[in-house]
């Protein structure tokens, strides 16, 4: 049996399928399991399309306004941004934020709503796009979870802590993506 040429057709199968540049999207990960779902959305972008320069890091790097639908069973709520599209092996964090209330469904833009993370810049808080100049669309992963209890994470955690805290206690989740090119 020749396995070279199995190894080479494997290898064009491989080549041809795109790769997640950064990882899995906090959604798709396996600390994130539920078969709850939330809608997401802001006024600030439609789904897919263009998010505006004043919500990046290029201009005045703000969160925009996000709001979405109540879980029944949600003790807190939890918002994170991903950029898959970075270079890396997981997504580019632009915001973790986490331990929202309940009672909570919208984030206002420039929201300090919960407690707030380290975000891949190494600060803390929102940070807006900023993908490299030359690079195609990035795609940004407006993120929200609902958990069944507040998290016991410190403030200024990285999006890691919050997922190893998340596990077993997401009752449901959902996303509104925006594109971010540089000008």
């Amino acid at each position: 049996m020749r396995l070279a040429p199995i190894a080479a057709a494997a290898a064009a199968v491989l080549a041809a399928v795109p790769a997640i540049a950064g990882g899995l999207i906090t959604i798709q990960r396996p600390e994130t399991a539920t078969k709850g779902a939330l809608t997401v959305s802001t006024p600030a972008f439609r789904p897919g399309g263009p998010i505006p320069l004043k919500y990046s890091a290029f201009a005045q790097d703000v969160s925009p306004s996000l709001s979405w639908s109540t879980a029944p069973a949600a003790k807190s709520y939890a918002i994170l941004v991903d950029d898959p599209d970075a270079p890396g092996p997981t997504p580019f964090s632009q915001w973790v934020a986490w331990n929202i209330p309940p009672n909570i469904t919208m984030a206002p833009e420039g929201s300090k709503s919960g407690l707030q993370g380290t975000n891949s810049h190494n600060t803390i808080g929102y940070v807006g796009p900023h993908p490299p100049a030359g690079d195609p669309p990035h795609h940004y992963h407006f993120q929200v979870l609902a958990f069944d209890r507040m998290l016991d994470v410190p403030a200024g955690a990285v999006r890691a802590s919050v997922l190893a805290a998340a596990k077993g206690h997401v009752v449901a989740k959902g996303e509104v993506v925006g594109t971010f090119k540089a000008p």
